[in-house]
């Protein structure tokens, strides 16, 4: 394949695929709607030329027949005057109209046999048409349905995804904050252990093991008073 076939497919493609994706299919419907009504409507302007048509020849037999008629009348007429010239050419001029009255007898049928055909086909074709017309609101219907329906799961979709961020967010910060507090264990332990020193006290170490042997001075002081006291209270 050259290259200029492959590239005239390529647009194609895109071109069926951006029209798939902004095509409704209600549209679709709708207009096909319309183009049957045409379709209808012009049938049914056929059906009324022909009619006009059959009408026509029907006047014009109706003319030939009344002419004939006076033919007859004038070819009498003429044999009771003694004028058999004048009856003759009556009676041939009756006879042609004869022959085109047969004639047009035979068109007048051809064209009501037209007419019946364009009639039926006019019925069938509006029978369609209102069937077509019922199904679309139907069909229409269930598109309208479905697409409110994809519509709704797709918000749910997305509440669903936000949801599930939102809770592996939760996640992380929960993990985050174990994370602190255990930190913040681990340097407690290392200050109390005087491996770390803790900026956060004016004290250094010395002022501290200073104050926690002033502290246990105090509370064997008091307990032993504490013990002396229980001992004189039980002589």
């Amino acid at each position: 394949m050259s290259f200029s076939n492959r590239f005239v497919n390529l647009i194609k493609q895109k071109v069926n695929k951006i029209l798939e994706k902004h095509e409704d299919p209600r549209e679709a419907l709708d207009y096909s709607a319309i183009k049957q009504t045409e379709l209808l409507q012009r049938l049914r302007r056929e059906i009324v030329e022909v009619v006009a048509s059959k009408k026509r020849l029907e006047m014009q037999k109706n003319r030939l027949l009344e002419n004939i008629n006076k033919l007859q009348e004038q070819a009498k007429a003429g044999v009771k005057t003694g004028r058999d010239d004048l009856a003759t050419l009556a009676l041939e001029r009756k006879n042609a109209n004869i022959v085109q009255v047969k004639e047009l007898d035979t068109e007048i049928a051809a064209i009501q046999n037209e007419q019946e055909k364009l009639e039926n086909a006019e019925k069938r074709l509006s029978i369609k048409v209102e069937e077509f017309k019922s199904k679309k609101e139907i069909i229409k219907a269930r598109y309208s349905s479905a697409e409110a329906e994809v519509r709704i799961k797709e918000n749910i979709t997305g509440i669903s995804e936000e949801m599930s961020d939102i809770g592996v967010a939760m996640s992380r910060a929960e993990e985050k904050t174990e994370e602190m507090k255990s930190r913040a264990m681990a340097i407690d332990d290392m200050i109390d252990s005087g491996s770390l020193v803790d900026y956060t006290n004016n004290k250094d170490q010395i002022d501290s093991e200073l104050e926690k042997t002033e502290i246990k001075s105090r509370v064997d002081d008091e307990l032993a008073r504490i013990k002396a006291s229980v001992n004189r209270a039980t002589w």
